[in-house]
C-alpha cells in the first residue's frame, strides 16, 4: 500500500531552503514596487515598442525599395497622416455621440426614480414597509457621477496627449535604429539560444499584437455595419467599445458585449435582444473562423492560463499588464517548453 513519505515537507525544510524561499519573495516583491515606481516609464516605452514592432512590418516591405531611414519615415508619416483622419473625422462623431450617449443613460437612471417611488407606495398600500430610499439615492448620485466622469474622461485624454506624443517620437527611433537597440539586449542571452529567443519573442509577441489588432478591427467594422443596420443609437460608439474591449485577451469580446447589450436596454429592449443575437453570431465567427488562422502560431495557451496571466497581470501593472500578460506568458511558455500549460490541439 503507497503512502506519503515518512518525512513530510516540514521535515524537509532546513534553514537553507528557508534563506532560497524568502529572498525569492523578497526580489518579487522588491520587483514590482520597482515596477511601480517606473510606471509611467516602462508604459510609454512598452506601448512604444509594440508600435513599432507593428510598423515593422511595412517598414520592412519598403526596405527592397528604399534605404532604411527613408521606408521608416514614409511609413512614420503615412501612419501619422491615417491616424490625423481618423481622430478628425471618427474622433469627433466619438465624441459628439458619446457626449448623447452619456446624457441618454443619465436620463435614464433618472427615470427610474418615479418608478421606483410607485413600486414603494404600490407596497405600502398592500402594508409592506419597504423603503427604496436608499436606491432613489443611489440612482441620482450615479446620474450626476457619470456626467463627471465623463468630463473627467476627456480631460484625461487632452492631458496625455503629450504622452502620445513622446510614444510616438520614441516609436520612430526605434524603428530606425531598432536592430542595433535589440541585439543589445539579447547579448545577456547565450550565444546559441539568441535565434531561438528572437523567434519566440517575433511569433508571440509581435504575432499577438498583429493578430489582435486584426481581429479587432473586424469585430468594430462589422458590429458597426449591424448597429447602422439595424439603426442602432449611438452605432459609432458603441461598436469602438466593443472592439476596445476586444483588445483584451480572453474575456474582452464578452464584456463589450455585454456592455453595449446593457446600454441599448436602456433604449429599447426588442432591439437590446436583436443587438445581442447580432454581437454573438459575429464573436462565434471571429473566434471560431477567422482567429485559428489569423493566430495560427502565435500563441498555444491553455484557457486557465490565460485567465491566470491576465490576473496576475493587472494586479502588478494594471491596464499595461491586462494588454502584455498573455504574449509574456506565451514567450516563457515557448521558451521553456512546457507542454503542460499549452491548450490541447
Amino acid at each position: 500500500m503507497s503512502g506519503f513519505p515518512a518525512k513530510n515537507i516540514w521535515d524537509r525544510l532546513n534553514n537553507l531552503a528557508l534563506v532560497r524561499f524568502l529572498l525569492f519573495v523578497a526580489s518579487g516583491w522588491a520587483i514590482v514596487q520597482l515596477l511601480a515606481y517606473f510606471e509611467a516609464v516602462i508604459v510609454i516605452f512598452t506601448f512604444a515598442a509594440i508600435l513599432a514592432f507593428l510598423l515593422s512590418y511595412p517598414v520592412e516591405w519598403l526596405r527592397p525599395y528604399l534605404p532604411n531611414g527613408i521606408a521608416v519615415i514614409v511609413v512614420f508619416l503615412f501612419s501619422i497622416l491615417i491616424l490625423g483622419s481618423l481622430i478628425i473625422t471618427v474622433g469627433l462623431a466619438v465624441l459628439s455621440q458619446g457626449q448623447q450617449l452619456v446624457d441618454s443613460i443619465s436620463v435614464f437612471l433618472s427615470s427610474l426614480i418615479p418608478v421606483l417611488e410607485r413600486i414603494e407606495e404600490f407596497l405600502r398600500s398592500r402594508n409592506l414597509q419597504i423603503d427604496l430610499t436608499v436606491i432613489e439615492e443611489q440612482l441620482r448620485n450615479q446620474a450626476v457621477s457619470t456626467l463627471v466622469t465623463s468630463l473627467a474622461f476627456l480631460q484625461k485624454v487632452l492631458t496625455n496627449f503629450v504622452t502620445f506624443i513622446l510614444i510616438a517620437v520614441v516609436a520612430f527611433f526605434m524603428l530606425l535604429d531598432g536592430e542595433k537597440l535589440w541585439n543589445l539586449i539579447i547579448k545577456i542571452i547565450p550565444q546559441h539560444r539568441r535565434s531561438k529567443f528572437t523567434s519566440v519573442i517575433r511569433r508571440n509577441f509581435l504575432g499577438f499584437f498583429r493578430g489582435q489588432l486584426l481581429l479587432t478591427l473586424f469585430l468594430t467594422s462589422s458590429t458597426f455595419l449591424v448597429f447602422s443596420i439595424l439603426k442602432v443609437p449611438f452605432a459609432l460608439i458603441l461598436s469602438l467599445i466593443i472592439g476596445i474591449l476586444d483588445i483584451i485577451p480572453g474575456i474582452g469580446a464578452t464584456l463589450g458585449v455585454s456592455t453595449v447589450t446593457l446600454i441599448v436596454l436602456s433604449q429599447n429592449v426588442w432591439l437590446a435582444l436583436k443587438v445581442l443575437a447580432a454581437c454573438i453570431v459575429l464573436q462565434q465567427i471571429q473566434d471560431n473562423l477567422l482567429a485559428p488562422r489569423i493566430m495560427q502560431g502565435a500563441l498555444n495557451l491553455n484557457p486557465v492560463v490565460v485567465f491566470f496571466a491576465l490576473l496576475i497581470g493587472a494586479r502588478v501593472a494594471g491596464l499595461l499588464g491586462i494588454f502584455i500578460s498573455i504574449p509574456i506568458t506565451g514567450i516563457i511558455v515557448s521558451l521553456f517548453e512546457i507542454d503542460e500549460m499549452k491548450a490541447e490541439v
